[in-house]
């Protein structure tokens, strides 16, 4: 059983058990959450797709930990001019146990 999500303008695959990295979402560690732009759903034999979210499903979720990422270095250079700047950014990120997929009231409540 999997799902897609959608957080942080990014996509997830994500099944219950699995750890998942995302877009900074605010809480303290320890504390659940819920997602609730549901994408997909498929439960090994079918697959329910949203237009473009399935209403009623979420995935619930335990934040394990708040940080940041590996540093990321970029560089401006404008040719002739003896411009060249360098600057360092890392993004906040928040780690996620997945728990539960749900699904609304005419699917099933599966794990």
């Amino acid at each position: 059983m999997y799902a897609i999500i959608e957080t942080g303008g990014k996509q997830y695959k994500v099944s219950p058990g699995r750890t998942v990295r995302v877009e900074k979402i605010d809480g303290e560690r320890g504390t659940k959450c819920v997602l609730d732009r549901v994408l997909a759903i498929s439960d090994g034999e079918s697959l329910k797709v949203g237009k473009p979210y399935i209403p009623g499903a979420t995935v619930e979720g335990k934040i394990i930990r708040q940080g940041r990422a590996r540093k990321i270095l970029g560089f401006k250079y404008k040719p002739k001019t003896n411009y060249r700047r360098r600057y360092g950014h890392r993004q906040y990120f928040t780690e996620i146990r997945i728990e539960s997929i749900n699904q609304d009231a005419e699917g099933t409540v599966t794990a």
